[in-house]
């Protein structure tokens, strides 16, 4: 690890030690900044040639073993300034969606409780418009902030982006700083028994206690992934350290032993076996990233 003025910059770091399928190989660089400015004084910094990659909580990621070219940049418990009023929630990217669930709640406001349901950052749940339980996160945005490849913060409003499933159409040199929600009064003290309801929900219907990235899968129209893996018999499927959760089909657990590949083989025999027997091609809700060996 080097001190460096705007940060801690590491090199060669395992990625297993920060994705939550615990695998991965290293990262050529990993950048923890001081500060949202610090943040924007490095990229400012770097070579415009240097590949950048921005990492929350590390679900929904796949790293692959060969590990990843130029600096992660690692936004949890750096960006994570948090700020509620009456109507209205400021977040930068680094903080959870578990975080901003219960602090609105709190505040006795309402509609983002589904974001308890899901184990990332805002940034993650902006770039993807994550969502769970019917909710979805755009559906909430006014405002965020973004900054460029070469270090330029820009405010951009909702109607600024086209926003789909699991999809929003960010630029592939642009990244998410922060997002402003605006909120609804709540008429009564039920959104912790809301999140409540959610976590429980989350725990029986889910393998939350063993290493997985969540959902893998989108759900294609007019159907669930998970339906579909098991109505052709993979529910609980083995391809070396990796399982088909037993517990929920679009899941894949970590057994203790895999390896990125193990989890990828897996991933490309699930498309294969459901498109060859039911003609639905499934699409990754996990992104994919990274070397492979």
């Amino acid at each position: 690890m080097t001190n460096h003025p705007l940060g801690e910059l590491i090199d060669n770091e395992p990625m297993s030690k920060h994705t939550t399928w615990r695998v991965g190989g290293v990262a050529q660089r990993y950048f923890k900044p001081a500060s949202k400015a610090a943040l924007i004084q490095f990229v400012q910094q770097l070579p415009a040639d240097e590949p950048l990659f921005w990492l929350g909580l590390g679900s929904n990621l796949l790293v692959r073993d060969g590990g990843i070219k130029g600096t992660v940049i690692a936004q949890t418990n750096q960006l994570n300034a948090l700020n509620v009023s009456s109507h209205s929630c400021y977040a930068e990217v680094g903080v959870t969606c578990a975080k901003v669930a219960r602090a609105t709640s709190k505040a006795h406001l309402t509609g983002v409780e589904f974001l308890a349901g899901i184990p990332g950052t805002i940034g993650g749940a902006l770039a993807m418009n994550a969502g769970a339980f019917g909710g979805e996160t755009w559906d909430w945005v006014t405002e965020v902030e973004i900054l460029t490849r070469s270090g330029v913060v820009q405010k951009r409003l909702k109607s600024d982006f086209e926003v789909g499933y699991r999809k929003v159409n960010l630029a592939q040199d642009e990244y998410f700083l922060s997002a402003t929600l605006a909120l609804n009064p709540a008429e009564d003290e039920s959104g912790a028994e809301k999140i409540k309801a959610l976590l429980k929900r989350r725990g029986e219907s889910q393998p939350t206690n063993k290493p997985t990235c969540g959902s893998v899968f989108k759900n294609p129209e007019g159907h669930h992934a998970a339906k579909l893996i098991e109505s052709i018999g993979l529910k609980g499927y083995k391809l070396g350290g990796a399982c088909i959760s037993p517990k929920h089909a679009n899941f894949i657990e970590n057994m203790g032993h895999a390896s990125a590949r193990d989890i990828e083989s897996l991933i490309y025999y699930i498309q294969e076996q459901v498109a060859e027997k039911t003609g639905i091609q499934l699409v990754t809700e996990a992104k994919i990233v990274g070397i492979s060996e």
